[in-house]
């Protein structure tokens, strides 16, 4: 059964969860959306959100959990 993913951001907006917290589910679906397995990944933005990087395929990329974790 497919995700109702309208319904469930709606719910993430009431629920009083962060921007931040909303963009990075944007980043997970954009991966599930293109059907890009993320096992054991992080999806790491090149621009961080708190400096305004958005959840675009320009601005992500896939990263190993040590890797992305070394560099902040």
């Amino acid at each position: 059964m497919a995700r109702d993913y309208k319904r469930a951001y709606q719910l993430q907006k009431t629920s009083g969860e962060t921007d931040d917290q909303l963009e990075r589910q944007r980043a997970r679906r954009l991966y599930d959306q293109k059907g890009i397995k993320r096992d054991g990944m992080h999806i790491d933005h090149k621009t961080p959100i708190r400096k305004g990087g958005k959840s675009t395929t320009g601005n992500l990329r896939l990263r190993s959990p040590h890797k992305n974790m070394s560099d902040k």
